[in-house]
């Protein structure tokens, strides 16, 4: 049954994941423009530039543009108003008057007399007139309007006069004893037509005319339509729009020009200190002018001379330093062997010397151990710094590593009082190296943890993965003070520089073995506290020709306690 629901929902998951993929895929697209634009923002600095002259470009034209347009509008409604305003009293003068002149004695058509004021009205503009006349009434005392002489163009809707504007006309009531005219009244409005879509922005201007005789007072309205204005607006509006686009075309064009003029001599100058740093000294820029660019040029070109005038220096300095350690280290060879076998011959027949001569054929005996030693080493870093140290790869198991050589300082341990332990999280460790190169790391880690760290147990830890294996010697002893995990690996550095040359090694033993983690691609790192004893860790990759990314050991001890993390340093490659 469990098998038929997986068969029956392997199809919808299937589904499921094309459908995620999809998105993923779509996602990424859309999303690809703008880590481009990221990317090129955070490399370039002339894009930068160019992209923040455009972007404020924009905002300060905006800017100007919209207070432009505001006043030029503002003008043209001022100008379009006062000129309404003007001819519209003009209208209502004429029309009162056309009314006053009535004869007010005996009968009148009243509706005829409306007509022929609304015809002079009309008339009154011309045929090229820039209104509409609407005459409304009789208007009733309360104030509302009725039908009876309505006069306006039969295309005009109702709605162009504002209700607002019906309401303050009708409510002028002007006396019969007062010579002053009734207020006039005005307001924006929208002027409609019938069959037109849209309505075009109007002035509706009103005032209240009063009929001779019986007095029955006509709402006339003016409608100026402020279609020119609007439409001279949007010219203008279009044209700024225009000027500020190709304006801002311009200014993107004049920034990346001149940035360019800017950032070509920073961009040759970074191409020229990379093909320093890549060895190729003689590598220079070229000057043109006496700007400051081009005392900038001239200042990197000298600079460049200066380093290469030294780096040659030290490089020559350094040849004829590591061809004399290494021709001493040869030539020594030959008296050394010589002295080695008279010193042989005095050291076997020691027992047959006064004490004092016997004694000093073992002192004679000691101290050319140490010179072979040193001679070695001497040999030994020679060799890496003419880049002559050549790998011997072979499979290696640490653990083995490990148990031979606390088997071979077991004794030198007991004399000491120290305990030698080998802890392996698993067995074998294998990895990909040189077995000589790693045991002598080995041997020089476990032989100055039992010399100088006044420990009573050194424990050997191994451990492995996939990836890479590590083995660790930790002791218990005095420890490394802050800042010296970062020196111990230095040529010839001693952590108590009181102690006498007599006493101790060379002060090379490190160096080479940091030499030979790196020549395996992995890490020798170090830590140590006061009184809490130090650990150092030899990490390499597990297959030869790869590169370490995390060791399976860590640097600082699980029983190390707390440690504060300003003092824990690392030589090698960080974790």
């Amino acid at each position: 049954m469990s098998g038929e629901r997986t068969q029956e929902q392997a199809p919808g998951t299937r589904m499921g994941a094309r459908v995620l993929a999809i998105v993923r895929r779509v996602l990424g697209l859309l999303a690809r423009p703008f880590v481009l634009g990221v990317r090129l923002w955070r490399r370039s600095v002339q894009a930068r530039v160019v992209i923040s002259t455009l972007a404020l470009c924009v905002i300060v034209i905006g800017l100007v543009g919209w207070v432009l347009i505001r006043q030029v509008a503002e003008g043209l409604v001022d100008n379009r108003r006062d000129a309404a305003l003007s001819v519209a009293e003009e209208g209502f003068s004429t029309a009162q008057e056309n009314l006053s002149a009535s004869p007010t004695q005996g009968a009148f058509d009243e509706s005829q007399m409306l007509g022929d004021v609304y015809d002079v009205l009309v008339t009154q503009g011309g045929s090229a007139r820039a209104y509409e006349v609407v005459l409304e009434g009789p208007l009733s005392a309360a104030g509302s309007s009725g039908t009876t002489g309505m006069r306006s163009l039969p295309e005009l809707e109702p709605s162009s006069i504002p209700t607002a504007l019906k309401s303050d006309v009708d409510a002028e009531t002007p006396s019969a004893s007062s010579d002053e005219a009734p207020q006039i009244h005005w307001t924006y409005t929208e002027l409609s037509m019938e069959g037109s879509p849209e309505g075009v922005p109007a002035i509706a201007v009103g005032r209240v005319v009063q009929m001779p005789g019986d007095g029955n007072r006509y709402a006339l309205y003016y409608l100026f339509s402020m279609e020119e204005q609007q439409n001279t607006l949007h010219q203008i509006a279009s044209a700024m729009i225009y000027a500020g686009i190709a304006l801002t075309v311009l200014v993107a064009g004049v920034a990346w020009i001149v940035t360019r003029q800017v950032v070509t001599p920073v961009r040759l100058a970074r191409r020229i200190a990379e093909r320093l740093a890549a060895g190729r000294l003689e590598e220079r820029m070229h000057v043109r002018g006496e700007d400051d660019i081009a005392r900038l040029g001239m200042s990197f070109n000298q600079m460049a001379s200066s380093l290469q005038k030294q780096i040659r220096q030290l490089e020559e300095l350094s040849r004829v330093q590591h061809r004399f350690v290494s021709d001493v280290s040869h030539e020594l060879r030959t008296p050394l062997t010589t002295v080695r076998m008279a010193a042989d011959v005095l050291h076997d027949a020691r027992q047959t010397f006064d004490p004092m001569t016997a004694r000093s054929a073992e002192l004679l005996q000691a101290e050319l151990d140490r010179f072979e030693a040193l001679l070695g080493d001497l040999l030994e870093i020679s060799r890496f710094d003419a880049g002559a140290a050549r790998l011997e790869v072979e499979r290696v198991d640490l653990a083995e590593v490990a148990d031979r050589v606390s088997d071979f300082y077991r004794g030198f341990a007991e004399r000491h009082g120290v305990t030698l332990t080998v802890r392996a999280e698993s067995r074998p460790v294998e990895v990909e190296a040189d077995v000589r190169r790693i045991e002598r790391v080995v041997r020089n880690l476990v032989a100055n943890a039992i010399n100088y760290s006044r420990s009573e147990r050194v424990d050997l830890l191994v451990a492995g993965t996939d990836t890479s294996a590590a083995i660790a010697v930790r002791d218990y002893g005095i420890g490394l003070r802050p800042g010296e995990a970062q020196l111990v690996f230095n040529r010839f550095w001693r952590a108590d520089p009181s102690r006498v040359r007599t006493s101790g090694g060379t002060g090379l033993g490190l160096a080479i073995s940091l030499e030979d983690a790196t020549l395996h691609g992995g890490w020798l790192q170090a830590w140590g506290e006061p009184d809490k004893g130090a650990q150092f860790r030899l990490t390499l990759p597990t297959h030869a020709g790869e590169t370490v990314e995390r060791s399976p050991l860590p640097l600082v001890p699980r029983d190390a306690g707390r440690v504060v993390a300003r003092r824990m340093t690392q030589v090698g490659v960080d974790e």
